[in-house]
């Protein structure tokens, strides 16, 4: 059971690091133009120098609520590692951790969200660029949305022994 909880505790840390850096950076599409790679993330344009993001808008508004949900899957994920620790510590044995698990589904949801958005408004549209791809911050939020969904059912199938 000790190892269990060893390996959700670092896959935990390991989704909330991967969250970091997905929100981040500025890698969520990449593109190829004449003179360099451009890349765009949720904040900035990149080309060797990086530039505010030129939204539309039409898709301003969509755009901000990718990075909202961005961060309260952020926060989320926080407050359900911090809420691990202190109910690991404090529940009695045989107890689960319902609480726990809850919350980083309400992470789950908001990754859900954010990057359906994104894939739904921004795919494909890179200015000035030709080629545009998803970039590692794009494919990073799709693995957190897996571990964050495995991570909280087992929180909530996990009994402390």
């Amino acid at each position: 059971m000790l190892v269990l909880l060893a390996g959700i505790f670092v896959v935990h840390i390991a989704t909330v690091i991967m969250l970091f850096v997905s929100t981040i950076a500025n890698v969520w599409m990449v593109g190829s133009s004449n003179y360099a790679t451009i890349s765009t993330g949720l904040w900035l344009l990149c080309n060797k120098t990086c530039t505010q993001l030129p939204v539309s808008s039409r898709d301003e508004a969509s755009l901000k609520t990718v990075q909202a949900f961005m961060i309260l899957s952020i926060i989320f994920s926080v407050v359900a590692l911090i809420l691990f620790i202190i109910q690991l510590f404090t529940l009695e044995k045989g107890k689960r951790f319902y609480m726990t698990g809850a919350v980083m589904l309400v992470c789950w949801m908001c990754i859900l969200i954010a990057v359906s958005i994104y894939t739904a408004r921004f795919t494909g549209t890179m200015v000035y660029a030709t080629n545009p791809h998803h970039g590692y911050c794009f494919i990073l939020a799709w693995i957190c949305f897996c571990f964050s969904f495995i991570i909280g059912i087992l929180y909530l199938v996990l009994r402390k022994k």
